[in-house]
């Protein structure tokens, strides 16, 4: 069956193109989910009539995007974990700990979004994460142990406690 996609949908093509798909795919998954119209000649002026509306949408979106991923990419992210001896965590930082500690920063990213594998040693990391077909931010994660970061704090207490007292 011939259709018209009224947007960009995976393995199968880009807003606005016409494609050829399976009879059932289309009755069972497309259509009635109005991702496509069949390509008949009503439905081709129909198209003519809705495209620019619908590429203005998808510009506001690409552009909504890209203005995301650069907030994302400012914003780095310290995760403290246990780590043992030779720098192995205990355990591993999934998507869902990356996920939750955008959330602290008030930064909202979906799960589903961001790609990586688990990571299972400290150090420093670029993840992606996907917010558009042609977007894609790096952000930085830095895997850090949770003994580390209390010497640095306990570090800066004494620093302060020590000009406090020099005042």
């Amino acid at each position: 069956m011939k259709v018209i996609l009224r947007g960009d949908i995976k393995s199968v093509g880009r807003l606005g193109e016409v494609k050829s798909v399976a009879d059932g795919f289309a009755r069972n998954y497309l259509l009635p989910r109005k991702l496509v119209w069949e390509a008949t000649d009503a439905n081709m002026k129909r198209w003519e009539r809705e495209k620019s509306r619908l590429v203005t949408e998808q510009e506001k979106q690409l552009t909504a995007a890209k203005e995301f991923a650069e907030q994302i990419e400012k914003t780095p992210i310290t995760l403290s974990v246990n780590v043992g001896e030779n720098g192995k965590l205990f355990g591993a930082v999934t998507s869902l700990d990356v996920v939750k500690a955008f959330a602290e920063k008030s930064v909202k990213v979906l799960k589903a979004d961001v790609v990586m594998e688990p990571i299972r040693e400290a150090g420093a990391y670029t993840i992606e994460v996907r917010l558009h077909h042609d977007v894609t931010a790096k952000p930085k994660i830095f895997v850090v142990s949770k003994k580390d970061k209390e010497r640095k704090n306990d570090k800066a207490e004494t620093e302060i406690a020590q000009e406090a007292a020099k005042a």
